[in-house]
């Protein structure tokens, strides 16, 4: 993906993606059929989830027999198991806490380092189109960002920036389907689920890693 520098200011990530092609894999990727969506869960369903502290306070992990199907983040224990019980009513929660010690560390690992890729099986449920959007934005690496109307463009409907900015706003997993990479056309950073701060504090760890590695293969490179 290219990219080009801004300047830096609260409001607007130094780096912003423009219409270089992503790979093959991607657009394969995109024509997956996505699996159908659920809402809340089922009375007899059971979600299990563990919670820790982290750099943007508190991170709550939660997964169906299928895979990781929502990770929160909020100001503590309370709030982002708050947030598990509105997202699926009808199923039963389950704190396993030590349980899933080392998938929440997997996580929280992923959160503070930025470059890391971690390989966690995901449920991810939604509708065929917030399907895609997900799926595009995992292409999307740190350090960068891309506008709304720039996703819509990319999968072929121009016009659906604002369904794009709503498949945002729907997705459950922080960071792993990192909708934060996602701004404004104008270079303000929209919204976010978890909190506009926390947005502005994702972008710029993720920036300042992309950069301290870029200087690094810099000085890595024979002269």
């Amino acid at each position: 993906m290219k990219t080009d520098q801004h300047t830096s200011t609260p409001d607007k990530p130094l780096r912003h993606s423009h219409s270089g092609r992503y790979p093959e894999e991607t657009r394969q990727r995109l024509a997956t059929p996505p699996a159908a969506p659920r809402t809340g869960g089922t009375a007899s369903s059971t979600i299990r989830f563990a919670c820790a502290p982290c750099f943007l306070g508190w991170v709550a992990v939660a997964m169906t027999e299928r895979g990781i199907c929502a990770i929160e983040l909020g100001d503590d224990r309370q709030a982002v198991s708050a947030q598990l019980r509105r997202h699926f009513p009808k199923a039963r929660l389950a704190d396993v806490g030590p349980e899933f010690s080392s998938i929440v560390a997997e996580v929280i690992t992923l959160l503070e380092t930025p470059p890391k890729t971690i390989d966690l099986t995901l449920d991810i449920q939604g509708t065929a189109f917030q399907q895609q959007v997900w799926q595009f934005l995992r292409q999307i690496p740190p350090g960068s960002t891309v506008s709304y109307g720039e996703v819509a463009h990319r999968l072929g409907r121009p016009r659906a920036a604002r369904a794009v900015a709503g498949a945002c706003a729907a997705n459950r997993l922080a960071v792993v389907v990192p909708c934060h990479r996602v701004i404004s056309s104008n270079g303000s950073l929209g919204g976010f689920r978890w909190g506009i701060d926390r947005k502005r504090t994702l972008l710029h760890r993720e920036n300042t890693a992309s950069n301290a590695a870029w200087i690094n293969d810099k000085k890595s490179v024979p002269r």
